[in-house]
């Protein structure tokens, strides 16, 4: 028994020192480096597209009674899904080859006719109304929301500013200009009216105001203008206060402005582990306006459990995590500030989409990224994980975003 003890510790100290060896050397671990980098890409990728498919099932299984309600075909929404996931793919392959070097040359046009788009959309007879909101331009059944288009659109100009005037936010000029033109697109989607994109964009770009080493005290000022301004437009709305006040006691109206949170709550608390099985829900059934859009976490929990629920928000994190710190390693200051915004964008409607439907926010309209409903969103989603994929194969990355021990080996080649 002993020597048998000691021949697999024999064997086992030789192949770690034929492994180092192998490592150490150049060709052999380059070969490791793009195998790490593959596999990097890989998990990102299969996150995202994991999301998207269990979207379609659960778009299918949320909308099939209002479907058939409205349209009289179960698979209204399901069909049309699938036609954005296909045109999704198209901008995913399409980015993910674009050099992403070639969008900070093209920030200033893009942003332009994002900004044109979201002029346009305020004109009756060019806007179309849906839900009390003139937000999508187009013709027919489709559309697509220019809101979305200026999320890509600001988080690439915004990116190109910080690259190119890295730390001009610590004057008060260059801060107060670019402050202006922020609340200049709030305002711009506040006229829609879509408050929560607007909220949602705005976040993204003030955080990455701050990340580029924005004064304490004119940050402090900002979010005063700020919170003050938000506050005397949720005043000056009587259905966005109606909201404000349904989220801090929602039985206080249980057959109004309460009604969505507390339907929600129902799906979401007796599902238990593994919930009532797909295609299963009870809530879908006319308790739950519209579930396959803002509320299609909670009919994910019913049917899919607390475990299904738990995976989704785990697929959401390994991107989100992915993405900070491939933003932290990248070495091209474009890259990392595009990679960080689109990042966070991600990160603030996953948050708050999450954070309605279980009680702890009030209801904004946000939509959950991949999961939710939707053509302008997922198309506008898979183009940003393209960049990102873009970046990942062709930007200069610090080896420590691959693995720990490169950096290890690195100083042993060094060494030796």
């Amino acid at each position: 028994m002993l020597l048998k003890l000691y021949l697999v510790e024999f064997l086992m100290s030789s192949i770690l020192a034929k492994s180092e060896f192998l490592l150490l050397n150049s060709h052999y671990f380059s070969y490791y480096l793009m195998v790490i980098i593959i596999k990097k890409i890989i998990s990102y990728k299969i996150s995202f597209f994991t999301l998207s498919i269990i979207g379609i099932i659960m778009i299918y299984s949320a909308s099939m009674i209002w479907a058939e309600y409205l349209t009289g075909n179960k698979a209204y929404y399901l069909i049309r899904q699938v036609i954005f996931f296909v045109l999704s793919l198209f901008a995913y392959f399409f980015f993910k080859k674009f050099p992403y070097l070639k969008l900070k040359k093209m920030a200033n046009i893009l942003f332009l006719i994002s900004t044109i788009l979201l002029i346009l959309v305020l004109f009756p007879f060019l806007g179309i109304s849906k839900n009390g909101a003139r937000s999508w331009l187009g013709f027919g059944d489709f559309s697509f929301q220019p809101s979305e288009l200026m999320k890509i659109s600001f988080i690439i100009f915004t990116a190109k500013f910080c690259a190119n005037q890295e730390g001009e936010f610590s004057h008060i000029k260059s801060l107060l200009l670019y402050l202006l033109l922020v609340l200049f697109v709030f305002i711009l989607i506040m006229l829609e009216p879509d408050f929560g994109s607007g909220f949602i964009l705005i976040m993204t770009i003030l955080i990455m105001m701050y990340k580029d080493l924005i004064p304490l005290k004119p940050l402090a000022i900002g979010l005063v203008v700020a919170l003050l301004s938000f506050s005397v437009l949720i005043l000056i709305a009587p259905y966005r206060m109606a909201r404000i006040t349904s989220f801090l006691n929602p039985w206080a109206d249980p057959l109004g402005s309460g009604f969505q949170i507390i339907q929600s709550l129902f799906a979401l608390s007796p599902s238990g582990l593994f919930g009532y099985g797909l295609f299963n829900s009870k809530q879908k059934f006319y308790y739950l306006p519209e579930p396959q859009t803002d509320f299609i976490f909670p009919i994910c929990v019913e049917e899919l459990g607390l475990i299904g629920g738990f995976f989704i928000i785990a697929l959401f994190a390994n991107i989100i995590l992915t993405g900070y710190r491939l933003s932290l390693n990248l070495r091209c200051p474009f890259a990392k500030n595009l990679v960080f915004g689109f990042t966070t964008l991600l990160f603030i409607q996953v948050f708050i989409n999450i954070g309605v439907v279980i009680g702890l926010l009030p209801v904004t309209g946000v939509t959950l990224p991949f999961l939710s409903y939707g053509g302008s969103s997922l198309i506008i989603n898979f183009a940003m994980m393209g960049i990102i994929a873009n970046i990942m194969k062709t930007a200069q990355i610090e080896p420590s975003f691959y693995h720990k021990k490169i950096t290890f080996i690195k100083k042993l080649k060094k060494n030796y």
